[in-house]
């Protein structure tokens, strides 16, 4: 949720900003309630206050003889006029919150404004491979390996999903184990959340109510759940309603779930196989931190994720994304694309985005610095990595003239110290 105060004080910068986001809005019919509210606020106190003041001077006037009944009968009009002030602010902070809530985290100043046009790769990592002879894809690849399994999982299941079966099975177990080993030695503390999550978390984390129709909901339950979209979604909630100490930061964690999405793959060519699907599998890594150490956090998690990848021996590039392309909760984004060769395009295996206080600001989570003021903290997210994507990457670049696959060095201790992978006979 966006600062407020900003809102009050430098309203035409903020929308500025917003525009750049491609979310035109005119906040002064926000401002003006912003400040309604706050009068009416002022006439309840002042109200409360005077009706306090008479109903403590009634004992005294009637020791003293007086007539008590105006003074009655000016505590019951301050009290309607509260009635009614009450009723008014509850349509007002209704109105206000339908607005705050939609409004999308500001991008940073030096993003620049627009959408996928104005991305810009800013790190390039190994040149593109070259093959002397003709590649296959990676659905032809997974399938002649006996790999990935889309026939029986669309008959079980239906489109968007896949199964992986045998050494599939064990390629993908090996990139989560690869993952995890290497965020345990950087000190990230393992969690695995539930995978059913409730509404609040939803909205803690920016994703609803904007974008509640991109979740699986679920029925059967008093309180409306969903399937997380991603492991993100319940790491930002931890703290949720929690007041930390500027020691506890910076908080690091990182989490193994499979991630739950509608945006299943479509029949272009560019998102055939597993490249995009209702399922997929991926390590996600967040942290909180204290308002003025989130810059830091953020080239952290970044360098991360571009271990992990050079790891693997993937060629790959990072991509500064244009302000409207970061997503609705984020200040700044930036992806980390690794090169599928048969259609010559890149495809996001991890998007490292810093939210800034806007999470933090839904979900109250806040932090008491060394003199005891109170401040926001700032939360942040990094994908390490979604499976689903390296693994077609690793096909397609590892593959061979013969069929088969070379699995990268840093995966073979997972896969039995097994360094290829040949076509079934």
């Amino acid at each position: 949720m966006i600062d407020v105060n900003l809102i009050l004080e430098n309203r035409e910068h903020v929308e500025e900003l917003l525009e750049r986001k491609k979310y035109p809005i005119d906040l002064k019919p926000l401002v003006e309630k912003i400040n309604e509210k706050k009068k009416l606020l002022h006439e309840v106190e002042t109200n409360k206050a005077e009706q306090n003041k008479l109903s403590k001077s009634v004992p005294q006037v009637k020791k003293e003889g007086g007539d008590v009944t105006l003074i009655f009968k000016k505590v019951k009009e301050l009290s309607n006029a509260n009635k009614a002030n009450e009723e008014k602010l509850e349509v007002l902070e209704k109105e206000i919150n339908e607005v705050l809530y939609a409004l999308p985290n500001l991008p940073d100043e030096d993003l620049l404004p627009g959408g996928k046009e104005n991305n810009k790769p800013i790190y390039y990592y190994k040149e593109k491979p070259n093959f002397s002879f003709k590649i296959k894809n990676h659905v032809e690849l997974a399938e002649s390996l006996g790999l990935i399994d889309y026939e029986r999982a669309a008959k079980i299941s239906g489109h968007g999903t896949w199964i992986y079966t045998d050494l599939g099975a064990r390629l993908e177990w090996a990139l989560i184990n690869y993952f995890i080993d290497n965020h345990l030695k950087d000190g990230f503390r393992f969690m695995l959340p539930p995978h059913i999550l409730n509404y609040e978390s939803g909205f803690t984390a920016g994703q609803f109510p904007k974008f509640e129709q991109d979740v699986f909901e679920l029925s059967g339950f008093d309180n409306k759940k969903f399937l997380l979209p991603t492991a993100e979604t319940a790491l930002v909630n931890l703290h949720r309603n929690e007041v930390l100490s500027s020691d506890d930061l910076p908080k690091k964690y990182f989490a193994y779930t499979p991630c739950y999405r509608k945006e299943a793959g479509s029949y272009r060519t560019e998102e055939r196989g597993m490249i995009r699907g209702y399922q997929f599998n991926k390590v996600e890594m967040v942290e909180y931190t204290k308002d003025d150490d989130s810059d830091r956090a953020f080239e952290e998690l970044l360098n991360k994720a571009k271990r992990l990848i050079e790891g693997l021996g993937l060629h790959y590039r990072i991509s500064k994304l244009a302000a409207a392309d970061c997503s609705h909760s984020m200040a700044r984004t930036y992806d980390l694309e690794v090169y599928l060769p048969s259609i010559d395009i890149y495809k996001e295996v991890s998007s490292v985005s810093n939210a800034r206080s806007y999470q933090a600001r839904r979900g109250m989570i806040r932090y008491k610095d060394e003199n005891g003021k109170m401040h926001y903290c700032h939360t942040l997210n990094g994908s390490g990595l979604a499976t689903s994507r390296v693994f077609p990457a690793i096909l397609e670049q590892y593959q061979n003239e013969d069929g088969s696959v070379t699995i990268p060095e840093v995966l073979r201790p997972y896969m039995g110290g097994l360094s290829v992978i040949t076509p079934k006979k």
